[in-house]
């Protein structure tokens, strides 16, 4: 056995020790984390333990932005803060609970693209890390401890 066989036999038998549950557990938590407080910068009211749930009341400064900072050229900027708004919302939503995870991560995943190209394309590496994440769980899925899979088997 040379020693790159062996490197690699000694990480398979770490990784061994990691179940699978936590990679899809710890991925949609980690996309949570990433687009639901981006959410709950762009909206206000129906507290409840200290996250905003009326995700139809999008902020003032939520348009103001996406009118003068973010101006995304394919949809006016109106629009295009309510589908962010509510995307960022639901969609986080549904990841963290594992349900509805392919389409919620395809969504995020659409977001992830139009940040990248029209918002902030010198922050590249950040959205890379995203949408690795999101194409993990738009191949594989919420994994074992989700939603998703207790309404399928």
């Amino acid at each position: 056995m040379n020693f790159f066989q062996a490197i690699n036999k000694f990480g398979a038998t770490i990784g061994g020790f990691v179940p699978d549950w936590l990679i899809g557990l710890s991925a949609r938590v980690a996309i949570f984390m990433v687009f639901w407080p981006s959410a709950q910068t762009k909206i206000t009211g129906g507290k409840l333990l200290g996250q905003n749930f009326a995700f139809w009341n999008v902020t003032e400064t939520t348009f103001l932005l996406f009118e003068n900072e973010y101006a995304v050229p394919i949809l006016p900027s109106n629009i295009s803060a309510y589908l962010a708004t509510f995307g960022e919302f639901f969609f986080a939503l549904f990841i963290l609970l594992g349900i509805f995870t392919r389409l919620s991560a395809a969504g995020l995943l659409g977001i992830t693209a139009v940040i990248q190209l029209f918002v902030y394309p010198d922050i590249w590496i950040t959205h890379l890390i995203w949408a690795a994440l999101l194409i993990y769980l738009l191949k594989n899925g919420a994994g074992a401890v989700s939603i998703d899979t207790a309404v399928i088997r």
